[in-house]
């Protein structure tokens, strides 16, 4: 039986590795331009917002600019998930951790590459960070603080059976949930113990991708038949009512037992909007699915939790809907233009990210950024960018 491995590499001894990366990285600039900054803001939060050769930080309450850094290539961004409020910007050849100056009040590269040759995605839950390399299958795990000093962590590495476009994610117990996959197909999910062994494994979730973990730590992962849940120590599969009913994509918090999945349920359907919602409750192990109302679609980009666990939903028709858990709508606001789907899903195109009460809603058409008050759908700042907003995360003491 294939052992998976892992690997421990000290952090004196990568300090060569980031450097070697940096500069042999397709994606980073031969001599990056010296990175802009302003005075500190003390809002607690930044957002960081990705465009075509670099990411521009704004601070999250004016939505003034503080700072930019360049970098090459298609870019997608990720919160870190630590208190330093550091965004991991992936692009061909790496994962490259960006300060947004929350705390030392400049924007910068901080020079901290993690090298892959395909990299996926971001994984930070219970203080530790997974990095997944698609082209490798290999899953770099590290302390979530320990990222923001010039040099890599310390950090753990899990080898997958195959490459495969994956993630994964450590648990409280030191416990790792990873994808199963080769490059033609995935499959499901391995439970491995602190040393790689594998403790089970599922196969009943075709084409597995995302992931979230809710209340008591019950993780799922959408399938193209329902979701996989992994609770209590074993997995459950969930059947779609569909037979083909694809969740992708999970919207979850921390303080409640209900994801939020997005649904399709045509494989060959063109564009990439949706009208339905998957609902599964991790405690009763059910999964539902709630049709929105006629006119309100949305892509994978347009879901957020909100401080009280309520579901907000950004549609094509420039409206942003505020959802209990039960998927009713109970409030919806006019926010931005109405849109249409983007021909390919890397393509900018309207996203949203909820931060407790505020909703950052993205305009691409006019390269722009809102936030927006959730208990009165005023908008509360906007920002007009010099760039075309693509991918963007919250990150500070709000959204911790």
């Amino acid at each position: 039986m294939f052992r998976p491995v892992r690997h421990r590499l000290a952090a004196g001894g990568v300090a060569a590795l980031a450097a070697v990366a940096l500069a042999g990285c397709a994606g980073a600039p031969a001599s990056a331009p010296a990175p802009t900054s302003e005075s500190h803001s003390g809002s607690g939060t930044r957002v960081a917002v990705a465009y075509d050769g670099g990411v521009v930080v704004l601070d999250g309450e004016t939505l003034e600019p503080v700072g930019e850094a360049e970098l090459a290539g298609y870019l997608r961004v990720s919160t870190a998930g630590d208190e330093g409020g550091h965004v991991f910007v992936t692009t061909d050849g790496g994962f490259h951790l960006l300060d947004t100056g929350l705390d030392s009040g400049e924007v910068a590269f901080t020079g901290e590459v993690f090298d892959a040759a395909a990299p996926g995605h971001v994984t930070p839950h219970a203080g530790r960070t997974a990095l997944f390399d698609d082209a490798t299958g290999d899953v770099r795990v590290f302390d979530t603080d320990a990222v923001g000093t010039g040099e890599l962590p310390e950090f753990d590495t899990l080898r997958s059976e195959a490459a495969h476009h994956g993630v994964a994610i450590e648990l409280s117990d030191g416990t790792t949930l990873s994808t199963i996959g080769t490059a033609e197909s995935r499959s499901g999910v391995r439970h491995l113990d602190a040393d790689g062994a594998e403790l089970a494994r599922d196969e009943t979730c075709p084409g597995v991708h995302g992931e979230g973990a809710v209340k008591d730590e019950a993780v799922v992962f959408g399938c193209e038949d329902g979701v996989l849940l992994f609770a209590d120590g074993a997995f459950t599969k969930l059947d779609a009512p569909d037979e083909f009913g694809r969740t992708g994509n999970a919207y979850v918090t921390d303080t409640s037992p209900v994801a939020v999945g997005d649904y399709k349920t045509d494989p060959d359907a063109e564009g990439y909007l949706l009208s339905a919602l998957t609902l599964v409750d991790t405690q009763a192990r059910t999964l539902s699915v709630v049709e929105l109302p006629e006119g309100v679609e949305y892509t994978w980009r347009g879901v957020g939790r909100d401080s009280h666990d309520g579901i907000v939903l950004l549609s094509a028709d420039g409206s942003l809907y505020s959802l209990d858990e039960a998927g009713a709508v109970q409030d919806s606001w006019p926010v931005i233009d109405p849109w249409e789907s983007p021909a390919e899903w890397q393509h900018p195109h309207p996203g949203l990210k909820v931060v407790g009460d505020i909703a950052y809603v993205s305009e691409p058409a006019a390269n722009s950024i809102h936030a927006v008050d959730l208990h009165t759908g005023e908008i509360t700042a906007t920002q007009e960018l010099d760039v075309v907003p693509g991918e963007f995360v919250v990150v500070g003491a709000a959204s911790h």
